[in-house]
């Protein structure tokens, strides 16, 4: 681990996402929750690819995609303030969204939530330290039904 932004909440995108604004220098950008990926809640071509390799209709995806979206948005508080921690070698993603875990003022760690309570799979397209972690957790959430796994096996 690394990097330690503080960061207000501003506003939501998706289950694996947020705006948030840099507390120091009041700059927003997007954050994506490092090591997990939640179903998309609009039809584009990940959902098309998704849809083909799950054999799970888009419609039912995107209902899942909002299922995250809310479990999200009950975790964390608009204004809230978080720490961004990241890892040194994985700062931002291909669309220049900052990456890291998000700690919330209660000490909590947004992206464990998210896997734990089933609402978010393990992202292993690129390596994290918690990823393993994470897929452990993951078939914990999934064995007990907990969360999107109380709808469908897979996502």
């Amino acid at each position: 681990m690394t990097q330690n932004i503080i960061l207000k909440v501003k506003r939501f995108v998706d289950g694996d996402g947020l705006i948030a604004e840099d507390y120091t220098s009041k700059k927003e950008f997007e954050v994506r929750l490092y090591g997990i990926d939640a179903p998309e809640m609009n039809y584009c071509n990940k959902i098309k690819k998704d849809e083909k390799e799950l054999h799970i209709p888009a419609a039912l995806l995107i209902k899942l995609g909002y299922l995250s979206f809310n479990f999200l948005k009950d975790q964390v508080n608009l204004g809230d303030l978080c720490n961004l921690v990241q890892e040194k070698n994985n700062l931002v993603d291909k669309y220049g969204r900052l990456l890291g875990y998000l700690i919330l003022n209660d000490g909590r760690i947004l992206n464990e939530i998210m896997i734990k309570e089933g609402y978010a799979k393990p992202y292993n397209d690129v390596f994290c330290e918690m990823l393993p972690l994470y897929q452990e957790w993951s078939l914990q959430a999934k064995s007990t039904q907990k969360g999107l796994y109380s709808i469908v096996n897979k996502f």
